[in-house]
C-alpha cells in the first residue's frame, strides 16, 4: 500500500496517524490475548492455572462489610479501611471511642 504522504493535508495526516495508532493498539491487544490464552491452555494441560504458576493470588470479588456506622445517620457507614470519614474523625475528636461506632 503506497500512500503519498506529501499530498495529504495536516488534517488528513493526523487522521491517518490516529487510525494507525488504533490499529496498532488493536493488533497488540489481540496478540496479547492470544498469547495469554495459549499460556493458560498449556497450564491447564499440566493441571495448573496461570495464577498458580506465576505466583499471583487470585483477586477477591465482592465488597467489604462495614464495621462502623454513624449513630446519627445509620446509612453512613465505614469499613475501617482507608481514610476516616469526617463523622468518624469528629466522633474521635470529642474523646469518644471507635468502639462506640461499631456495628
Amino acid at each position: 500500500m503506497d500512500i503519498e504522504l506529501d499530498k495529504l493535508s495536516l488534517k488528513e495526516l493526523r487522521e491517518l496517524q490516529a487510525k494507525v495508532e488504533r490499529a496498532t493498539n488493536s493488533y497488540e491487544d489481540r496478540k496479547r490475548r492470544e498469547a495469554l490464552s495459549a499460556i493458560e491452555s498449556t497450564a491447564r494441560e499440566y493441571g495448573f492455572n496461570l495464577a498458580e504458576l506465576v505466583g499471583s493470588k487470585p483477586k477477591r470479588a465482592g465488597t467489604i462489610a462495614p464495621k462502623y456506622a454513624n449513630p446519627e445517620d445509620p446509612t453512613m457507614t465505614w469499613t475501617g479501611r482507608g481514610r476516616k470519614p469526617r463523622w468518624v474523625a469528629e466522633h474521635l475528636e470529642k474523646g469518644k471511642s471507635l468502639d462506640d461506632l461499631a456495628i
